[in-house]
């Protein structure tokens, strides 16, 4: 599959997309959010893809926004705020919360790991937020930008970063805009873990190809939409819509498959079914 500014591609059950203007430090363009958005949609409805895998190529994650393209919204030039629905795939969130224009990662029915290997900054800072584990180079270097740009904290990042890193934190990081590195992103909670530079795909990849084998893709698909569907749900709400996720899971042949291999002392071999 071929796009003007990602790569994309397919093996052992993991799809790695990287967003490819590494000459601009991956800066975010109009073309790239399209070819993004499709990119990931292609994976979430591919049967052989399991784990999707997102990052940059050359020395950086994200930039932020292209300044070319900032320039012209300041001269006039609309930007493109559109919150039109994407198409639904199955197993994942429908929530309408998670079909905005950058918020669609959850309704993805695929895990998502963004693997940061090197400056994220502005919507760079905010698109990794939306995946469902992210690791960082040591390297990396973090600055949500806003502020300096005299904009706001766009794009759901003033619901969404609270919750990954708590209140004061998200208050000092958005409104200071300050640059933060690795280690302190690891003790904020915003990564889960750091890798040295040179390993930080293969370690991604190992991660990745772990999940791929050894655990069933519909049981990610349905954990990852009740994990965050439930940040708008009651406890009571939760519970019921497990009970009946877990009534339909006894039904599934990945649910047979995970006792027989147990049982049987053997490598798992999930459908997804």
């Amino acid at each position: 599959m071929t796009y003007e500014t990602v790569l994309y591609e397919v093996a052992d059950h993991i799809c790695t997309i990287t967003l490819n203007r590494p000459e601009k430090l991956n800066a975010w363009t109009r073309q790239m959010h399209f070819d993004l958005k499709d990119a990931m949609q292609n994976a979430g409805a591919d049967p052989d893809v399991r784990i999707i895998i997102l990052t940059g190529a050359g020395r950086g994650f994200c930039a932020g926004a292209d300044m070319g393209g900032l320039q012209a919204i300041g001269a006039g030039a609309s930007a493109d705020r559109s919150t039109k629905a994407g198409a639904d795939l199955p197993g994942g969130s429908t929530l309408a919360e998670f079909r905005m224009n950058y918020s669609y990662f959850p309704a993805i029915p695929k895990f998502i790991i963004a693997a940061i290997n090197g400056p994220a900054a502005g919507l760079g800072f905010v698109i990794p937020l939306y995946a469902d584990l992210r690791f960082a180079s040591e390297s990396a270097v973090f600055t949500t930008a806003f502020a300096q740009r005299g904009l706001i904290a766009e794009h759901g990042v003033s619901w969404l970063l609270p919750r990954l890193v708590g209140l004061p934190a998200a208050m000092d990081l958005l409104c200071s805009a300050r640059k933060f590195r690795a280690p302190e992103a690891l003790s904020l909670g915003l990564v889960s873990r750091i890798i040295p530079d040179d390993k930080l795909m293969a370690e991604t990849r190992a991660y990745a190809r772990l999940m791929a084998d050894t655990v069933s893709p519909r049981s990610v698909a349905v954990m990852k939409r009740q994990i965050w569907e439930a940040e708008f749900q009651t406890l009571s709400e939760a519970t019921v819509q497990a009970n009946h996720d877990m009534e339909l899971s006894f039904q599934t042949a990945d649910f047979k498959e995970g006792v027989a291999h147990f049982l049987e002392k053997r490598a798992a071999r999930f459908t997804g079914k």
